[in-house]
């Protein structure tokens, strides 16, 4: 089953490579650094790393604390970090310039896998949450790199794709060290598409050991004396296409309850901004992007944050948050980072990527979810004008992060057993 794989990949892999100068018209960063997909690097790299893989910008957030305690614990050991989008990129070059090394994820041919192999000789090999490469992970195994997937989560829908090929996904389990998912329902799931038993621990979510440093808030706070002075700003963060109207439809029915409303936008990729500023103008509304570094006045109807790497900054200069990628079949995005700066959080109905969260979260009332459209208006303006609601539900959103942290530890713990 891997060589019919390899085959078909290898036919692909000219439309992959066309497919990526296609987007690199519409976003340049595709069309740079493409070699690194094909195991070609520039530059000679220390061998021996850590290697940790995240393939956009939610899981290289999630990686971060575990990146964080190896150079605490093991700081003689190169780490290298690897992702698949610009975005990621981008957010590990943003963050951790200097500290690790970073190139893209080679692509899954055997060939290009060796290259990669060859020139950073991992000693260990993490993938973050979900991510299962047959021939990667049969040359890992080959070379005896121990090899985990950590922060693992398998939604329903994944599980019922992965089974459907039990000839290829089997035995590149086979190859895994250890899976460490983070609920039970993830343990079942993994052993479902062929992992054994022994191999899956649950282990808990990484995410929730989330670490928001106090230049951050404060930085967000400054933000908000700034360039929102008197302006009640409802930031909708990580949104995708389709969503943007729906806020913007939004926005004049909210307005005339709140006329100090602020629209604050974060579109979850870079090329999206200058489409989303157009949409924008065509309704009528006046813009202020972030890159432009003028101040919103009370004319000001939606702030563009087209920038990278500083969305918690930005929740913590927003009075209310609205978690996106949950209003269109994306699966949501991670809620817990604004719950963790202290801010009021919805979020729609689309979250199975996120299901185990978001039930927990709303069952200990730290979060609003928001079926329609009418329910966004209604739960706007109840957290506009109820004070104490507003806190409970940032308290027990706060204490719901504190409470289940620790994941961080027990994977490291872990993997240290095979450093």
């Amino acid at each position: 089953m891997r060589n019919l794989y390899t085959l078909l990949y290898g036919l692909l892999l000219p439309a992959v490579l066309l497919r990526l100068y296609w987007r690199g018209c519409k976003a340049p960063q595709y069309r740079q650094r493409w070699l690194e997909r094909l195991g070609f690097y520039k530059m000679p790299s220390r061998q021996g790393v850590i290697w940790i893989h995240a393939v956009s910008v939610g899981e290289v957030e999630a990686a971060f604390p575990l990146i964080a305690h190896f150079r605490h614990s093991h700081p003689q050991l190169p780490i290298l970090v690897t992702t698949t989008t610009p975005t990621g990129s981008a957010r590990v070059r943003a963050a951790l310039a200097g500290q690790v090394e970073h190139v893209y994820l080679p692509y899954d041919l055997p060939a290009v896998v060796e290259r990669f192999l060859k020139c950073f000789r991992p000693r260990l090999a993490v993938m973050m949450e979900k991510e299962i490469w047959p021939n990667l992970f049969a040359a890992c195994a080959a070379q005896n790199i121990p090899l985990f997937i950590v922060n693992a989560r398998l939604s329903a829908r994944s599980a019922r794709s992965y089974r459907k090929i039990p000839g290829l996904v089997k035995p590149a389990l086979a190859c895994v060290t250890m899976v460490a998912v983070q609920t039970e329902e993830d343990r079942l799931r993994f052993i479902e598409i062929g992992a054994a038993p022994q191999q899956v621990q649950v282990l808990g979510n990484i995410k929730f050991d989330v670490t928001i440093d106090a230049a951050v808030i404060a930085g967000g706070r400054a933000l908000k004396q700034q360039l929102f002075a008197k302006r009640w700003v409802w930031i909708v963060a990580s949104t995708h296409q389709g969503e943007e109207e729906i806020f913007l439809a939004l926005y004049p029915v909210l307005k005339v309850s709140i006329p100090e409303l602020l629209l604050l936008i974060v579109p979850r990729h870079p090329e999206r901004f200058q489409a989303v500023k157009k949409l924008c103008e065509q309704q009528g509304l006046a813009v202020v992007m972030r890159s432009e570094q003028r101040q919103c006045h009370e004319q000001t109807d939606v702030y563009i944050a087209d920038s990278m790497g500083e969305l918690k900054m930005l929740y913590a200069a927003a009075d209310l948050a609205f978690v996106g990628g949950s209003l269109v079949p994306v699966g949501g995005h991670n809620v817990l980072e604004p719950a963790a700066i202290g801010v009021t959080v919805l979020f729609g109905p689309e979250m199975f990527n996120f299901q185990e969260i978001a039930e927990r979260i709303l069952a200990l009332k730290g979060a609003i979810q928001c079926r329609d459209r009418q329910a966004i208006i209604d739960a706007v303006l109840r957290v506009y004008r109820d004070i104490a609601f507003r806190k409970r539900l940032i308290d027990n959103g706060r204490l719901f992060v504190e409470n289940n942290q620790g994941a961080t530890k027990r994977v490291a713990g872990l993997l240290a057993e095979y450093l």
